[in-house]
Formats: structure tokens, sequence, C-alpha cells
């Protein structure tokens, strides 16, 4: 018998070019290699962007603050109206906000009148804290995004009821950065936790962005020097008492934007040129925290050292099963916090006595040696021994 008389010669070929349009998309091209990306790459891209911010995230995010005043403005005009009777009119503010980047930070769709009555809210506009409540509880049980406690199936799970019946999920005070003092070793513990040292606090790496605002000095300057790297332009030398060091620029800060422009690519001159031809006031500088520094905390043993040597401010060597060697300290860095005080160009001594008084937890901020030297190649020693800010950064 044919084979062929079995199935339909339309099928036949249905059948085969299924298979090749299968195959030509599941056979990847050998020139391609590095664009094959595995499944979830998108949104894994995604998650490591949120990791590290980006110089929109910024923009963004000053967007939806400037915004938030009048969404609420929008929301307390809409429940003024719906609590009057009055939904034929609701008010529309335009906005102008973030949405089409980001489709979280979209505002709600309004009520739309059906037939004469508009639908109910998916959960009650109406406060039900106490009006002597702080912000804090106002933010925590009436957000917009959520119903509130007190709706929820109908329990009274008020901030008084949940502080009376159930203190343990009462609302933990969080003690200020100011407060917080050094921890003291108790028995049984050979150091403090990590988490109470204010060095660690004090050295803080977030790779994060910030927009500061600086001024020029009686002599017309900002206080900092640059150096690029990589088509990247970052602080070498923070002037002590001046303007930047005021404003909390440190040595490895990378400096995205000055007034507007992007430095990408400036050379050294270029950018000391726009700081100088600046105002006076309201200079706008944009910067990325330290992207070339980490940071590692270390405890001291019961001889009072942290197991790692030094020379001219350069790691040379690790001690064996020291707190250097356990929590992951590399040689070939260079020193250039200890506890949050800036040691760039302090003598070796001098590092040592810092690191000696500093407690029995220290950390350490430290950088790879080749970009510190490229760095400090063209700037004299007495430069960042004399002018560079070694003072005791506030919490």
């Amino acid at each position: 018998m044919d084979g062929c008389s079995l199935y339909p010669l339309a099928a036949i070929s249905a059948i085969f070019q299924n298979s090749a349009d299968n195959t030509s998309k599941s056979v990847p091209d050998p020139e391609d290699k590095g664009d094959i990306k595995p499944k979830g790459s998108e949104s894994e891209e995604k998650s490591d962007k949120m990791l590290y911010p980006s110089l929109e995230d910024l923009k963004v995010d000053q967007l939806s603050k400037a915004q938030g005043p009048f969404d609420a403005a929008e929301a307390f005009m809409h429940q003024q109206q719906r609590s009057a009777g009055n939904t034929s009119n609701l008010i529309s503010y335009p906005s102008t906000g973030a949405a089409g980047i980001y489709s979280s930070m979209a505002p709600q769709p309004a009520a739309v009148p059906v037939h004469g009555v508009s639908a109910p809210p998916p959960y009650s506009l109406t406060p039900t804290a106490p009006s002597t409540a702080d912000s804090c509880s106002v933010r925590q049980y009436h957000t917009p995004l959520y119903p509130t406690l007190n709706d929820y199936m109908g329990l009274d799970l008020s901030p008084e009821t949940i502080a009376l019946n159930m203190p343990e999920y009462s609302t933990v005070a969080v003690v200020p950065p100011m407060q917080l003092q050094p921890a003291t070793t108790t028995s049984g513990m050979v150091a403090p936790l990590s988490g109470h040292s204010l060095g660690l606090q004090r050295a803080q790496v977030t790779h994060g962005i910030r927009e500061l605002t600086v001024c020029k000095d009686a002599h017309g300057k900002v206080g900092l020097r640059v150096q690029t790297v990589n088509s990247g332009v970052f602080v070498c030398v923070v002037v002590k008492g001046s303007p930047a060091a005021m404003a909390g620029l440190r040595f490895g800060d990378q400096i995205l934007q000055v007034n507007g422009h992007i430095v990408a690519g400036y050379t050294m001159d270029q950018v000391h040129k726009l700081f100088k031809e600046s105002p006076i006031n309201g200079i706008s500088v944009i910067v990325r925290d330290r992207p070339f520094e980490r940071t590692v905390t270390l405890h001291k043993d019961s001889t009072g050292h942290v197991g790692f040597h030094f020379k001219e401010g350069k790691i040379v060597g690790l001690v064996q099963d020291s707190s250097a060697a356990r929590n992951g300290l590399l040689t070939d860095h260079h020193v250039l916090e200890v506890n949050g005080q800036n040691v760039v160009g302090v003598p070796d001594k001098d590092i040592t006595a810092i690191i000696n008084e500093g407690g029995q937890t220290i950390t350490i901020t430290i950088i790879p040696t080749y970009v510190f030297d490229h760095m400090v190649k063209k700037m004299s020693s007495n430069l960042l021994k004399s002018a560079m800010d070694h003072s005791i950064p506030n919490v």
C-alpha cells in the first residue's frame, strides 16, 4: 500500500513546515553563541540592576518623590467626593510620574461611574487609627496599596490592641545611628558583634548613587583632586575642611555628573575646569559610592592582633588562621580606611596605632593596589600627607 495515501498531501507539507520552523528556532547560529541567554535571564538582569542602582534610578526616585504630594492630594479629593455622594465628576489630576518606566509606580485608575453608580473601592479609605497617631503608624497601617488591618476579616487590630495583647508584634523602635555606642566585651564572647561597631557604620560602602550640592571656599576652590581610570573620573584627594569634605566626598568616589555634564571620558584637566567655571554656590555633583572599594570586618585575637602585615599602606602578608585570613582579606590591596577614617598618606606606625586604639572590632576599607597606584601616581606624597582629610567621619 502506498504510504502517501494514508496522509493528505497538505498535512504532510504542514508537518515538514512545522518541523523546519522548530529546527530553525531551536538550532542557534554558531556565530551568535555569545547572544544565547537561558530562560529567566531577563528577570535575572532586572534583579541585577536592582542590586546595582543606576543614575536613571536616581532620577526616577526624585520624580516619584516630587509626584507623591500630588497623588496624595488627588486621592484625598476622591475620598471627599465619595463620602459626599458626588461621584459624577471625579477630579483627575495629570500624572507625570515614572509610570512609563516602572509600571508598578503607575497610579491606580480612578473609579468610573457606571449608570450613575460608582464602584466602591476594593478597601476602605476611612482612617481607623486615632488622630494622635504618629506619621510612622499612619504609613504602616494606612498605605493606599493594602487594606487596613482593622478591615481584615472584621478583626480589631488597631495599634493599641496589638500593643496590649500582642506586644511582640508591636512596632519596634529604631535607634538612630548617632545613639549607637561601641559594644563592650562581655563574658563568654571573644569579640563584640560586628553590627554594633561604629567603625562598620562609618566605613559603609554602598556602591550606590547619591547627589551632592557643594560650593566654593573663600579662595574659589571646592577642595578636591580627581584622576581618570578606564574613562571614569574618581576622587583621589579631598582637602581637610574643604566644601568637598563637608559634603561627604571620599577617596575613590566616582564622579558621574557635574552641573548636568556627564564626565565619562573627560580628562582630569577637563573636570577641574568644570569646577573652576562653576558658580560659587549650588554646584550639583552626582557620584557613585567608591565602586573599586570594599570593607572587611576583623576581630582581634587574645593578643590584640587582626592578622595581616602591610608596608606603606599595602597589604603584603596574612597570618594563618587569623581573622584577616578567615574573613577574606587579600594581599596586593591598599588600606584606605580604618573604621571609616582615611589613612591614605599616613605613616605605617600611625596606621598601626589607629588599629590598636580602634577597639576589638576593626573595619578595613581596601582597594586593589594597581588601581590605587594609578590614582595617586601623579600626586605628591606631601599632598596626600598634609592636605588629605584624615578626620574621623560623623555617623
